[in-house]
């Protein structure tokens, strides 16, 4: 069984920074895809960012030049550095990972940006 993991959420003022890690475990395909989303209050779920097995990154508009998704493959572990954080940028923030067969999601982290 895939479990996810997310940690890294707070409170920021605006234009600062944090890094979100997800850590995963049990998956046992090569062949994945790992995304951050999120969900602002009464807000559909929104893809934030994505990056391949083999490192290929895809972005949101909104967050382009500003966010950064990576991962450690060797380590099951993905990040999203967020940097000059706006307060439309507070939601939860989910980790979300597609394998052969499967898709798992964490269970959130709260990020909440301070005008």
């Amino acid at each position: 069984q895939v479990q996810l993991v997310e940690s890294g959420g707070g409170f920021v003022q605006t234009g600062g920074s944090l890094r979100l890690s997800c850590a995963i475990s049990g998956g046992s395909s090569s062949t994945n895809v790992r995304a951050w989303y999120r969900q602002a209050p009464g807000k559909q779920r929104e893809l934030v960012a994505l990056v391949t097995s083999s490192g290929t990154t895809n972005y949101q508009d909104s967050v382009k030049g500003r966010f950064t998704v990576s991962g450690d493959n060797a380590k099951n572990l993905m990040y999203l550095q967020m940097n000059s954080l706006k307060p439309s940028d507070t939601a939860v923030y989910y980790c979300k990972e597609n394998g052969v067969g499967y898709v798992a999601w964490g269970q959130g982290t709260q990020v909440t940006v301070d005008s």
